[in-house]
């Protein structure tokens, strides 16, 4: 087990995974959903796409509130298919983070752009098509120095940061559908969206996206021994963030769509930014919401930084990575070198411009799909391997559940592949092959200068962790002596 302190509680747990998966994305996409489905087509898409993803995050639970240890996927794909297949889901879930924290020091300073007028000065470069300000670079790199330097000052001023920014996204969005509910469409001169547009094809358009729209949840378990809860309840309470999330989008969903015209969601750039302002009849109600979104930018950059860190931290513990990744703050207890590297990274990224960014982002998020069916098999794996582990939150119809979910997550998967309506794009392949090749390197030089190490320490880690699971059961005897 590691040295890092158990601080994180009910509301911090929550608002670490709802901010992480809300974001920027619920300002930019809403109206497009609108658009492409009608307010009931894109509801229905994100009550099917969204029941999808909870019952991934179910296996999750599952196997958090058994496995409570620094970096989730690491120890359950370890435990069930080996060290190879643990360092391969990993890496793919680290691609992801990593891409995320990028992305967030670019979202930055495109919100900042929308709110000041000729913000952009300084002329750079142009990277793929995107011309490079230094103003805008320069606040991209501001926002993840400061995003980096409150990581390294504990998780608990990291947590109440997110605490923060949550609280500041759920009053905007609690106005907005305030207004929408007060809202008269007989003072709007355009027609609002129809309930139902292009029928399943609109639906399906928008599940397509829906998944990825909850990608965050999955911090939970990265920072599990600084949870300090019961066992249970960290299983229930990641459930309790991807149902809230759930209802979350579902809400300005409904309100964009009452609010906003047809004619109008089809032009917008921020169509939930103009959604409030016409519920609420004034411009600074849309910049209201603007400032919301850029919480969202904050918490989920937030969210990956201490997601993306911890894993590193776990790989490098386990000789996988290199040993100066492993090393923790003298102060404040914290991963400081993992952080640096991921907040370095992210630093450098507006540099690149948007257009590169988004590149890094797609094929990034081909690696959490991967990440995210492995847990699945590895969940069904130990289901029909250890009967009998331990499982403080034990969800009922596991086996089936678990068959449901790699179904679920390999249909995410095929979604990437050339011939689909969202596959990777040649450069975004070559993206993710360098990754892969990185991944590799990395690999196999660890296992050249540690042979066997890897798979020692983590064995003994499952050892500690089954000694700890067995006195955990003596102290909480089950009620029924049942196994689903």
């Amino acid at each position: 087990m590691s040295g890092l302190k158990k601080s994180l509680g009910v509301f911090d747990i929550i608002a670490l995974a709802f901010g992480a998966m809300v974001g920027w994305g619920w300002v930019v996409l809403s109206s497009g959903w609108v658009v492409a489905a009608g307010t009931w087509g894109a509801i229905v898409a994100f009550l099917i796409g969204g029941t999808a993803v909870v019952l991934i995050g179910v296996t999750y639970a599952e196997l958090c509130s058994s496995m409570p240890v620094t970096g989730g996927e690491h120890t359950y794909t370890h435990r069930a298919l080996g060290v190879n297949v643990s360092f391969i889901c990993s890496w793919s879930m680290l691609f992801g983070y990593f891409s995320v924290v990028a992305f967030e020091a670019v979202a930055l300073p495109t919100v900042v752009e929308y709110l000041i007028p000729n913000f952009n000065q300084g002329y750079l470069w142009n990277v793929a098509g995107w011309d490079v300000y230094a103003t805008w670079a320069g606040v991209g790199m501001l926002g993840s120095i400061l995003v980096t330097w409150l990581n390294i000052r504990g998780m608990q001023v990291s947590a109440w940061f997110q605490k923060i920014a949550v609280v500041g996204i759920l009053f905007v969005g609690i106005l907005l559908f305030i207004g929408a509910v007060l809202f008269n469409p007989e003072t709007s001169n355009s027609v609002q969206a129809p309930a139902f547009i292009a029928g399943i094809g609109g639906i399906m358009a928008v599940i397509v996206m829906v998944p990825f729209m909850f990608v965050g949840f999955d911090v939970i378990p990265q920072a599990a021994e600084e949870i300090d809860l019961t066992r249970p309840n960290i299983g229930k309470f990641l459930i309790v963030s991807l149902v809230i999330a759930v209802l979350w989008y579902i809400g300005v969903i409904w309100s964009v769509g009452t609010t906003l015209p047809l004619v109008q969601a089809e032009a917008s750039t921020l169509g939930t930014a103009d959604a409030m302002t016409n519920a609420w009849q004034g411009k600074w109600a849309g910049v209201l919401l603007v400032i919301g979104g850029v919480l969202g930018i904050m918490s989920s950059w937030n969210a990956f930084l201490i997601g993306g860190s911890r894993l590193l931290y776990a790989m490098s513990k386990t000789h996988m990575l290199p040993a100066f990744l492993g090393k923790l703050h003298p102060k404040h207890n914290t991963p400081v070198n993992a952080i640096l590297l991921i907040g370095g990274l992210a630093t450098l990224a507006p540099l690149f411009g948007r257009k590169m960014l988004v590149w890094i982002v797609t094929a990034g998020g081909f690696g959490i799909v991967i990440a995210y069916t492995l847990v699945a098999v590895s969940f069904l794996v130990l289901r029909y391997r250890e009967p009998e582990m331990v499982r403080p939150f034990r969800i009922p119809s596991g086996k089936v559940v678990g068959l449901v979910t790699i179904v679920l997550s390999l249909g995410l998967f095929v979604l990437y592949l050339p011939g689909m309506p969202s596959a990777l794009s040649a450069i975004e392949w070559g993206i993710f092959l360098g990754w892969t090749v990185l991944g590799v390197a990395f690999f196999t030089y660890e296992s050249f200068k540690n042979p066997g190490k890897s798979k020692v320490v983590m064995d003994e880690e499952l050892r500690e962790l089954k000694v700890i699971n067995q006195q955990w059961l003596k102290d909480n005897p089950p009620k029924k002596n049942k196994t689903v």
